[in-house]
This record gives C-alpha cells, structure tokens and sequence, in this order.
C-alpha cells in the first residue's frame, strides 16, 4: 500500500524444486499445521540508507533462497529513488535474534522491450509499482506482480494501467507475463479492480506447478471496501498454472473490517490483503494490512487460511451478489497489535532457515514508503507446530 490453526506434527524440509519460501508442514490428517506464532526479533534498516545508487526502502516483499542463504526484496519504488529494482540480502541470525540485514546487490527489472520501466514523475502509466516477488528455483526465475492504475492527468484525461504478473531472469530481464482473466482489467468506468490496490501477494504451491496471486481489496463488483464496525468487505485469491501461465480458479476470502475510525472521522482508511504464503495443503499465511489516517502504527493481523472446500469463483460476476458459495476460511494466528510494540506497514513475508530448537523460522518486511515517520521493519518469528 502506498498513500499502497494444537498439533502434533514436524515441520517438512523445504521441498525440493519449486519456490524456495513455501514449505510443506505436516501434521495429523484434518489438523493445523501451525498452532501460533511467536515474535522473537526485530531489526530496522537506517532511513534512506543508500546502495549502489539507489534509496533503499519501499520493501514490499520478501522470499528466502535456501540453496544460496539469501533473499530477495522487491522494492515498490515506481522510479523516483531508482530504477524499479529488487534487492538481495543477507539476513543473519544469531541466537534466535536477528544479528544484521545486509544488502548485497541490487538488480534493475527490464520492462518486456528490454528497458527499465519510466519513472513515474515523467510517465506514470509505462511505470512499475512492484508488489510480490518470489524466487521460483524450479525455472531460476523471479516471478513479481505490479498494481494497476486508474488515473487522471494534468489534462483530464484518465489514463488506465492493467495490474501485471511478469516472470525474469535473475538478471532483471523481462522473461513471460502471466494471463490476466477479464475481470482483472483496470476499466475507465467503475468496474474492475481499484486504483492500487491488485496484486498485492502472490506464493507458489511445494511442486511449483500453481501459483496463488492476492488482491488487496474488493473488485467493483464484489462490493464496496472494507471499512469501520461491521464493514467487511471480499477480496479474490487467483490460482494459476505455471507452465501455461493462465488462471485456472479463483476463490473468495473475506478480509475484516478497518478496526479504528480514522482521524478525522472520513479520512482515509484501508483494509487488505498485502501478502500470502502458501505453507502446504492448500493453506495460507495471510497477511491483512490495516491503515488509518491520524493512527501511528499499522494494525497487522495474520491468518491461517484454507483454501481445500473453496468455490471456485472464476465464473461469478459478484461474490457480494452470490448467494450462496464457500469461501475461503480462515484463523487467526496473530494480532501484533498484542506485541506491545510499534509495529509498521508490514507487506511481505516469507519463511527462513530452520532456528537451533528445529522449529521454521518466519520474516516479516515492512515497507516504509521512504518516510521518515515510518521504519524499514523487518521481524522475526518462530513456527511454534
């Protein structure tokens, strides 16, 4: 965003080919492959600290690559404080503390003619306002997801942008793109995805042979966004195929309402989806991002969610006007608010190396949308099973 289930089994090891982050958990048949969550560290990088060049901030993913013990940080700057980029870094833990994040290279993404994407104070809609990253070690390829855009111009013209999902190299170089199905195209009138707020997560099943794509907040015609008391409001997770590179279904998860009234009453408030995790069996970590204007902290909450009895939605016009289907269920693991800490605008997760006691190890990346007033947050967790 700028201005964007107790058990008894063990945790599988990392599968073998396929996105490095997501990992089988095992546990007993019909069980929750996870209990709770328990937050152990955190460790903020300088404001605007540099790096080749560029401004590090706007972190808004983050995957693990195990075979090289690095990561991979998607940075959400549309080209004002760089080239839009991703960052590798070296994240060291000691003692179930994190020791120091490290930055260690910077790779530029090449739109699909080969050129870095525009800068968005010189052309907003041929910009890349990147979301998602994760490292698929299957095909050593980065798959990473933009926002769509609905916006009007100097000039009243109203200039849209689709949100997109694009493959590359390690190299940064534009590789595929991904099918987007019809009701994922920004349109000039009121239907469609919103202004900003697409594709915000995306995570990879153990095979690598799907992927699950997130939509921060409600398509038009799903109904209206998340707001304060009662105000739910429906969001779309995509399943894609990876080799064919098409949508193949689409699921609907409810995201809960905004939790405070904005300050003043009417300013902006958000609610949505900002990053998944698929963690085996068809289930989730999810991330629900929470903003209100005159509120200092970012209210995080974080869910177990299971995607196994879902109807498939690919076909539904309006989840909102459907009455009957099953969505997604989903169990709260966390609310940070509980961790008696500030706690800043956390967009991407993604799982570690195996802690000393054998349990999974599980980071969070805030992104700081270069402010000073906010942090470039990373957290770290145990998988309790």
């Amino acid at each position: 965003m700028k201005n964007s289930f107790v058990l008894t089994g063990v945790l599988i090891a990392i599968f073998l080919a396929g996105c490095s982050s997501a990992k089988k958990m095992a546990g007993k048949k019909n069980g929750n492959p996870i209990s709770k969550l328990v937050f152990l560290d955190e460790f903020d990088l300088p404001h605007a600290m540099k790096f080749r060049n560029t401004t590090v901030g706007g972190l808004s993913g983050i995957d693990y690559d195990k075979k090289k013990d690095q990561y991979y940080l998607i940075c959400d700057d549309p080209g004002a404080f760089g080239p839009s980029r991703f960052y590798t870094a070296k994240i060291l833990l000691s003692s179930n503390k994190i020791d120091s994040v490290v930055i260690t290279d910077v790779t530029t993404l090449l739109n699909p003619g080969g050129k870095p994407y525009s800068d968005i104070r010189e052309d907003r809609i041929h910009s890349l306002d990147g979301e998602a990253l994760r490292y698929n070690q299957k095909n050593d390829e980065m798959i990473y997801s933009s926002e769509g855009q609905r916006y009007e111009n100097k000039e009243k013209q109203l200039l849209v942008q689709n949100p997109t999902i694009y493959s590359a190299r390690r190299d940064g170089s534009f590789k595929d793109s991904f099918e987007l199905p019809q009701n994922m195209y920004i349109r000039p009138a009121e239907n469609g995805p919103r202004h900003n707020s697409v594709f915000e997560g995306l995570t990879f099943t153990e095979d690598a042979r799907y992927m699950f794509v997130s939509v921060e907040e409600p398509i038009y015609e799903d109904g209206p966004r998340a707001a304060t008391g009662d105000s739910t409001a429906w969001v779309r997770f995509l399943k894609f195929d990876m080799q064919t590179r098409k949508q193949v279904a689409q699921y609907a998860y409810q995201i809960e309402a905004v939790p405070f009234t904005p300050i003043p009453p009417g300013a902006f408030k958000i609610n949505g989806v900002s990053d998944i995790l698929y963690i085996g069996n068809n289930k989730f970590i999810v991330i629900e991002r929470a903003y209100m204007t005159g509120r200092i902290p970012t209210y995080i909450r974080v869910y177990l969610a299971d995607v196994s009895e879902a109807t498939d939605m690919s076909s539904v016009r309006s989840v909102q006007a459907t009455p009957s289907f099953k969505p997604i269920t989903k169990k709260l693991l966390i609310n940070m608010e509980t961790l008696g800490r500030h706690i800043d605008n956390i967009e991407g997760i993604s799982f570690g190396p195996v802690l000393p006691n054998g349990h999974q190890s599980l980071l969070f990346v805030a992104d700081d949308n270069f402010s000073v007033t906010e942090k470039e947050q990373f957290l770290l967790f145990e998988v309790i099973p």
